[in-house]
């Protein structure tokens, strides 16, 4: 992270960026974090330091406790409360700040034209990205995923089983990395909040 002062953009105090496993959220977030000098939270980060402070080990979602779960999306709300200036990659991060002013929602997404989503093509880039086995990159994908919504569902929205937190509706701005690389998301985000370089 760049010493050089944070660079203001009009009307946005705070950022978060959200989406469902390899679809390019904490890509496009590392680089806008550059781009803006804005301090980058990722969830995974804050995730760790809860597991510390609990003093709970890294577990499967479902067999984690409840209160971990509401302690994270606690310290989510906080920052993006009281703070300015930051950038918060994680889940629920959109969806949890609804009616918040200043927070500007991005949802990540990778949908082809026909709006499915390509499992395959964020399967594959987790393999890539980490360097795992098509059997792990599909675990992550799928099955994490599955066992997120599960509790999601359970903590935040009365068990509804037809919620999502990447429901359009909860965001500002949809990226899709199906049709931009990694640049021209970049480019479109930085369009979109009005950034200049000058």
């Amino acid at each position: 992270m760049s010493s050089q002062k944070p660079i203001d953009v009009l009307g946005i105090n705070n950022i978060t960026i959200s989406g469902r496993i390899g679809a390019g959220a904490t890509t496009l977030a590392k680089k806008l974090s550059a781009i803006l000098r804005w301090p980058l939270l990722e969830g995974g980060d804050l995730f760790e330091k809860i597991h510390k402070e609990l003093n709970i080990s890294q577990v499967d979602v479902l067999q984690r406790p409840d209160s971990f779960d509401l302690k994270f999306e606690e310290q989510i709300k906080r920052i993006l409360t009281h703070e300015k200036n930051q950038i918060i990659q994680s889940h629920l991060a959109g969806f949890d700040i609804q009616g918040i002013a200043g927070v500007y929602k991005i949802l990540v997404i990778c949908q082809d034209p026909e709006g499915e989503d390509k499992a395959d093509i964020r399967i594959d880039r987790l393999m890539n990205r980490d360097g795992i086995s098509l059997e792990e990159a599909k675990h992550e994908a799928l099955v994490r995923e599955k066992e997120n919504l599960e509790k999601f569902r359970k903590l935040y929205v009365h068990k509804d089983p037809t919620w999502v937190y990447w429901d359009p509706k909860y965001y500002d701005l949809i990226v899709n990395t199906y049709s931009l690389n990694k640049e021209e998301a970049l480019r479109f985000v930085l369009e979109k909040i009005g950034f200049s370089k000058s």
